[in-house]
């Protein structure tokens, strides 16, 4: 039920979890020279929800993107999209993964021009296959297992463990011990479960850090010229090439294709039919 003691617990584990991570995705925002977009007042948009479109129209309610030259007044260029879950229970976890793919995977493609960072911290039960599938999809994931829960929690003299058997009497003395707390000693959770988890910490800053980092290393500009040949077997494309006269001069223009090579192994590629295009594409890359 919406309103159990069971639900209400809950939810305070889903908020010290997100107590651990705002502050840390803050401080890398400032670091960097980012716009952290998070749940809340914006000019620059309607209502408090970070909501991004997709390119079919679709609306993502995320919990933080991360902008490059965005303001309160003004949305920036994202660079990365940066989903927070927490699930008790493995039937819960496969459709919270699926959930996350749905949202930032459409917006990666949508933003394909920044190549956006795609990151999910996720804490409690998800199963490996889970994980492994993100992981397959571009996803760097910060993962906090279920047992370092009752650990973070255990620093302040609260039992956190509970299952579906968990009598109400009991998870409500566990809200009840939590509201208590002061606001110091709940941050001490937080601080906790951060340093309980202090290399997964570490290596999603990296990565982060890499993503948001990188520079431009190399530009590929192949113009084309000519018409395209569908040959039946190797042997046939093997005597096309050797016989294939390597002037230009009398065959007709057929696009640009342009690749954008960055340090961290990036690539983003572009085809165009005529050259104000081109220019567009690469000039929207000087401040990127």
């Amino acid at each position: 039920m919406a309103g159990s003691p069971a639900h209400r617990w809950g939810q305070i584990i889903g908020e010290v979890i997100e107590a651990a991570v705002l502050p840390m995705l803050t401080d890398f925002a400032a670091k960097h020279h980012l716009y952290l977009d998070k749940h809340g007042k914006r000019s620059c948009r309607k209502g408090l929800k970070c909501t991004w479109v997709d390119s079919n129209n679709n609306s993502h309610d995320l919990d933080f993107v991360l902008e490059r030259g965005g303001t309160p007044d003004k949305i920036g260029t994202p660079v990365a999209f940066i989903e927070v879950a927490w699930r008790h229970y493995t039937k819960h976890s496969r459709n919270k993964a699926q959930e996350i793919q749905g949202a930032i995977v459409p917006l990666a493609e949508t933003y394909g021009h920044s190549a956006p960072f795609k990151g999910a911290i996720l804490a409690g039960v998800f199963t490996e296959g889970a994980l492994t599938q993100m992981r397959s999809l571009g996803f760097t994931i910060l993962y906090f297992p279920y047992e370092m829960i009752p650990l973070a929690f255990k620093r302040v003299g609260i039992n956190a463990s509970s299952d579906e058997d968990t009598p109400d009497a009991v998870c409500q003395n566990k809200v009840d011990a939590y509201e208590r707390l002061t606001a110091r000693r709940r941050k001490k959770i937080s601080a906790e479960l951060l340093r309980l988890n202090s290399v997964q910490v570490d290596g999603f800053l990296r990565a982060l850090t890499v993503a948001v980092s990188r520079r431009i290393e190399r530009i590929v500009v192949l113009p084309l010229h000519g018409a395209s040949e569908e040959l039946a077997n190797l042997d046939e494309a093997i005597a096309f090439v050797k016989g294939y006269e390597n002037s230009s001069r009398s065959l007709s223009f057929q696009r640009y294709e342009i690749q954008i090579r960055y340090s961290n192994g990036d690539r983003i590629e572009g085809r165009f039919v005529d050259k104000q295009g081109a220019i567009q594409f690469l000039e929207s890359y000087r401040a990127k």
